[in-house]
């Protein structure tokens, strides 16, 4: 099964079941500041999973493509990308388990064709301190699709301890099974949603031997191990409560929250673990054997680094994040000098990043056509980035050596088997420079100086480690500090900003001309940030009109009207839309008379009067080439 099949058989199987079919959100959520990307498909979803009414009902079904950033490192093995689709079908206050299991247990078995022989399921185990019970009506209705199959399944517990014994179904706590996208309760901000889930796992066989090969083989085998003998292929979330002050209250309503990789879902199908050897990297990998005259299987690991990195830099372009020193470009930059790194390894001294690009832009460019329409673009970034990461090396090696010269001439010890130790502290620092200034990837530090027949002792590295920790702790303060708010934030001050976001672009696009769209913004409590379409400086006098408009729109107490329309219809309205794409069939347009008209699906206030304070912009810049970034308060 190719992975277009697989997910047209997703979606047709749950419009089949009532399911309204939206397109995937990009990978750079809207309004929402407590993440840089979209890493899961429930992100966009979640002011509906909360209550808000979605435009197109309470069944919902799409194929979402996520990114985790927080997964660069862990890229190299059979299973984790960075990238990656996730198929997904909401209940929002409509059906619950007793539909959304079997409803799972036929398309897994029927649609897909796996052997039901080879799933097994985990149930939450319940929480005294959460005060939540164990989930016995999801185990009876596995119970019970399990025998209809012929196939009595056990349910087990503690089986990270004991083992799984003849066991089919197995309870773990809430570090498995609850899902939130904060992850664990504990972790869980006030007014998040979250619930316990149920997830499936496909067994690839004990034959295998992987238990046994694994870090792990002195422990019992069991579901959730990561030996490899199973994988998470789909993850249902009974997502019925909401964090308070006082604990877990149950939300308005009961909603279903389903995941599943389709990257896993295909291997499984494929019953092969590594999830590279799916139709998905086939043409890409071929391309890299042709570019480095070597084979997939005798350098698995710098092959899954590029074909993953690149596909997901690919995506990320292609929803308009270009490479630079901060926020979502950062990691765009990160990932694609770490798959040139890789791809040093495989002597490919040329670039290579567009000709990979190109297979991906062909293979996915029906289901997300900003691939196709975006595709010089996208080409010219990797290309250009590719050829500042090489000058990068060039200038880091030069760095280096002057580094080691000074290192080799205030050492005391002499050379040992043509080994010369060096001190300590003067490579730690050394280190954490060449990491930090230039670029310069610590494990490329370790090879040029073993070429050097230099040693970098032990004691330098950890050197290197704790000032590197305390690098990443600063930057991890500022991004929290930056990041507050979110799509659950519901609150005066987010949902007045918000609507002036709205007003601001209107006001620009009067002042500016009608070229000027949105192209992003950040809104929390205290700021709005607004990334729009315009090739100069705003110049002063402009800057003071638009100041004016939306100071005169908040005066006017002007009432702010919803209205639910196809996209045709607000289109021939006039209505003006940012992200269209990740529409479905029917919108929200919001129409402030007078002075807007926008497809959003955020919080507004009922009247602009509730929009206390006079509206200022602090600061207007450049965002990158043709998009400019204002910086507005309401005060």
């Amino acid at each position: 099964m190719t992975a277009k099949e697989l997910r047209k058989k997703y979606l047709d199987f749950f419009a089949g079941k009532g399911h309204a079919i939206i397109p995937s959100a990009p990978l750079v959520p809207e309004n929402d500041p407590t993440t840089l990307f979209t890493g899961s498909g429930m992100q966009p979803m979640i002011p509906y999973l909360m209550g808000e009414k979605h435009p197109l009902g309470t069944r919902i079904a799409d194929s979402q493509k996520s990114f985790r950033s927080g997964d660069i490192e862990e890229i190299g093995d059979n299973r984790h990308t960075t990238l990656f689709e996730m198929l997904g079908n909401w209940s929002l206050g409509d059906y619950f388990k007793r539909e959304q299991i079997p409803w799972m247990f036929e398309f897994l078995t029927k649609e897909v064709g796996l052997d039901p022989k080879n799933i097994y399921v985990t149930v939450f185990r319940g929480s005294e301190a959460l005060n939540i019970d164990r989930d016995e009506e999801a185990v009876e209705i596995w119970k019970e699709e399990f025998r209809k199959a012929g196939i009595k399944a056990e349910a087990v517990d503690f089986s990270e301890r004991d083992g799984m014994g003849n066991g089919r179904i197995f309870y773990y706590d809430e570090k498995k099974n609850w899902w939130s996208r904060a992850g664990v309760p504990e972790n869980m901000p006030i007014g998040e949603p979250g619930g316990p889930d149920s997830e499936m796992f496909w067994d690839f066989g004990a034959e295998l031997g992987l238990h046994e090969k694994s870090k792990w083989e002195n422990e019992p085998c069991h579901v959730n191990c990561d030996c490899g003998r199973f994988m998470e292929i789909g993850n249902n979330v009974f997502m019925e409560y909401l964090k308070t002050e006082n604990g877990f209250e149950l939300l308005k309503q009961k909603n279903v929250d389903f995941g599943g990789g389709l990257e896993r879902i295909l291997a499984a199908s494929d019953n092969n673990p590594d999830i590279f050897l799916t139709d998905i990297f086939k043409s890409s990998k071929e391309e890299i054997e042709k570019l480095s005259g070597k084979k997939y299987e005798d350098n698995p690991e710098s092959f899954r680094v590029i074909l993953d990195h690149i596909r997901a830099a690919t995506f990320l372009i292609g929803d308009g994040v270009l490479p630079s020193n901060k926020d979502q470009g950062y990691f765009v930059r990160r990932l694609i000098r770490r798959a040139v790194r890789f791809a040093h390894k495989l002597d490919i001294k040329n670039n290579f990043c567009s000709d990979i690009a190109e297979k991906y832009i062909e293979l996915f460019g029906d289901e997300y056509v900003n691939l196709v329409d975006f595709k010089n673009n996208i080409l010219s970034e990797l290309s250009k980035e590719e050829d500042r990461f090489r000058k990068t090396l060039e200038r880091g090696l030069k760095e280096f050596d002057k580094t080691f010269k000074m290192a080799e001439a205030v050492s005391n010890e002499s050379l040992e088997e043509g080994v010369m130790k060096s001190p300590d502290y003067l490579f730690g620092e050394a280190i954490f420079d060449l990491v930090t200034t230039y670029g310069f990837p610590k494990e490329l530090i370790d090879e040029e100086a073993r070429e050097r027949g230099i040693e970098i002792p032990n004691a330098s590295w950890e050197q290197f480690d704790e000032l590197f920790k305390k690098h990443q702790e600063l930057s991890r303060t500022a991004a929290e500090g930056k990041f507050k708010g979110g799509l659950a934030d519901h609150s005066e001050k987010t949902t007045a900003l918000h609507t002036v976001a709205h007003l601001m672009l209107a006001g620009l696009r009067k002042v500016l001309g009608s070229h000027v769209h949105q192209k992003g913004s950040n809104i929390t409590s205290e700021r709005v940030r607004f990334d729009f379409s315009h090739p100069d400086k705003m110049t002063d006098d402009q800057k003071k009109a638009v100041e004016e408009y939306v100071n005169e729109a908040i005066q006017a107490n002007a009432p702010v009207v919803m209205e639910e329309l196809t996209l045709d219809e607000a289109k021939e309205r006039g209505a003006e839309g940012a992200f269209e794409h990740k529409y479905g069939e029917k919108v929200k347009v919001y129409t402030i008379e007078g002075y807007s008209k926008e497809i959003c699906g955020g919080p507004h206030v009922a009247n602009t009067g509730d929009i206390k304070g006079t509206f200022k912009i602090k600061k207007e810049e450049s965002s990158s080439s043709g998009v400019r970034r204002i910086k507005a308060v309401v005060e």
